[in-house]
């Protein structure tokens, strides 16, 4: 049985770094029985990264708004139900989740059938690990998705993650706005998912800045808390 993979790349100009995440996924082998495809979401980018992925020939949403990281993935995710996807992969454009651990994501999701698996940073501690600002935010939301869900994730705020056909049908129809990784973890453990981690290798972004740094890590502590309570509360329907 062909099963079908979708790697969805939410990309706001990423124009620079693209080019070298696309050239190293197509590096990627996969067991016979797995139909690997590309889908760039571009989020309404100002910089040339609508061109890049028409260049490279791969799957392309272009988002006449900008959305957000959540908007953009849940589009991503809804393309995959659409065209009937086993497996959907979350992948940041920027170089930070390196397309060679892809697979560790994948094989773990065959041994175990894991509903949604995140990649994280902090289980081997290897590679980058972020700044200590950040670091201690992700301590933060460990404690806080703890509190809400019961499961002890590490790299809450992890991009890198797969969505088995579950996840995805869930995805596409709810998902949380702006940084929704914290966020959309309380809403799948609600949904009674299995949600489980594996130790992967992340790099420093390629280039461009990330949008949550300095005064705006407080805000965003601040507006995922509330998220988090919120969905927490939310009757599931």
């Amino acid at each position: 049985m062909i099963k079908k993979v979708l790697i969805i790349i939410p990309c706001f100009n990423e124009e620079a770094s693209l080019p070298f995440v696309l050239q190293e996924i197509n590096k990627i082998e996969l067991p016979d029985n797995f139909n690997l495809n590309i889908l760039v979401v571009n989020d309404c980018s100002v910089d040339g990264t609508k061109s890049v992925a028409k260049a490279a020939g791969v799957l392309l949403l272009d988002l006449p708004i900008n959305l957000g990281i959540g908007g953009a993935v849940q589009s991503g995710m809804m393309y995959a139900l659409e065209n009937n996807y086993d497996i959907a992969v979350q992948m940041d454009g920027d170089g930070q989740h390196p397309p060679d651990q892809f697979i560790k994501l994948i094989n773990y999701h065959e041994s175990t059938h894991t509903n949604l698996v995140i990649g994280s940073r902090f289980i081997e501690n290897e590679g980058f690990q972020s700044s200590f600002s950040r670091r201690l935010g992700i301590g933060y939301f460990y404690r806080l998705n703890y509190l809400f869900t019961g499961k002890r994730i590490y790299d809450s705020t992890s991009g890198y993650r797969l969505f088995d056909r579950t996840a995805i049908n869930i995805g596409a129809k709810c998902y949380p706005d702006d940084y929704p990784e914290p966020e959309s973890l309380v809403l799948f453990s609600k949904a009674g998912l299995t949600i489980k981690e594996v130790p992967v290798i992340m790099h420093r972004r390629y280039s461009g800045q990330s949008s949550i740094r300095n005064f705006a890590s407080l805000y965003y502590c601040i507006k995922v808390s509330i998220a988090m309570f919120f969905s927490f509360i939310r009757k599931t329907s």
